[in-house]
């Protein structure tokens, strides 16, 4: 089964658009766990079991795990998914950005050390850097687009003289992802929840791409706003949700509020889609 398939069925089953970010932060945990970086492993899968039959996909941050020499975990952890959660995709938010034989030990790293379902990539060292991951049969790739931090516009929200129409460049990616780049059509995109109108133009030049939306809950993003601009029926939308999820709370109870936390969220945006 491709990703786009496990996505869907995913999603109908657990009647989610939502994905469940795995950050994980020593400094953050519940009592028991806190500061302790051996725990990162425990603490996930706790709220992977808590929240399997609530999400459309598993979101692991690969840099919350290397700064603390966790790799070893997230290993542990992706064979818990494998095992506790199969029907749920997991995409390694990885966000890499190279070329050449770099981007194939890179993708290896994605696909074959981690079983990733589908990665998080930086497209702009141009389509070379992206074709590496294609050659995984049935695996995702989200090329960053229109993020949602505020330096975003920098660089995204430029316009590109020499292309007919002007586009900005985060306008002519969705062109791309949509079009020629997205050959075996396992390509997605990032949008930022914190720009529900660049998610909407983006919904306009790519119709049928899934978008994977970071920013709702602790960066501020709005839920009615962002199901509004994304999700179309032959377009899905996987929402992020991290931190308001994780640290509900910092008692024993953390894997129950964390259940709560994206029930609640869960619901919000289903009810935002009518």
């Amino acid at each position: 089964m491709d990703f786009l398939d496990l996505l869907r069925q995913a999603g109908a089953r657990n009647d989610s658009m939502l994905c469940v970010g795995l950050d994980p932060d020593p400094a953050r945990f519940p009592a028991r766990f806190k500061n302790d970086g051996q725990k990162i492993y425990d603490f996930c899968a706790a709220i992977v079991d808590a929240t399997a039959d609530l999400a459309c996909a598993f979101k692991p941050q690969i840099a919350y795990f290397a700064a603390q020499r966790a790799e070893d975990q997230l290993e542990r952890l992706m064979q818990h998914l494998r095992a506790n959660a199969p029907h749920v995709p997991v995409i390694l938010d990885a966000k890499r950005g190279d070329i050449g034989a770099t981007a194939e030990q890179y993708a290896r790293e994605a696909f074959e050390r981690y079983g990733a379902d589908a990665v998080t990539l930086s497209p702009f060292m141009g389509l070379d850097s992206v074709q590496p991951y294609l050659r995984y049969p049935g695996k995702a790739a989200f090329l960053l687009c229109r993020t949602s931090n505020p330096g975003g516009g920098d660089l995204q929200a430029r316009r590109l003289a020499d292309v007919p129409g002007q586009p900005l460049l985060y306008e002519h990616l969705a062109g791309l992802v949509q079009g020629s780049w997205n050959t075996n059509g396992q390509l997605g995109l990032v949008v930022g929840a914190t720009y529900p109108a660049e998610i909407e133009r983006v919904r306009q030049i790519a119709p049928t791409v899934p978008l994977l939306i970071p920013g709702v809950g602790a960066q501020g993003g709005d839920a009615l706003a962002t199901v509004r601009a994304g999700w179309r029926p032959d377009g899905p939308i996987v929402v992020n949700s991290s931190r308001a999820i994780l640290y509900a709370s910092s008692g024993s109870d953390f894997a129950q509020a964390a259940r709560a936390a994206a029930q609640a969220t869960r619901d919000l945006l289903n009810a935002a889609r009518g």
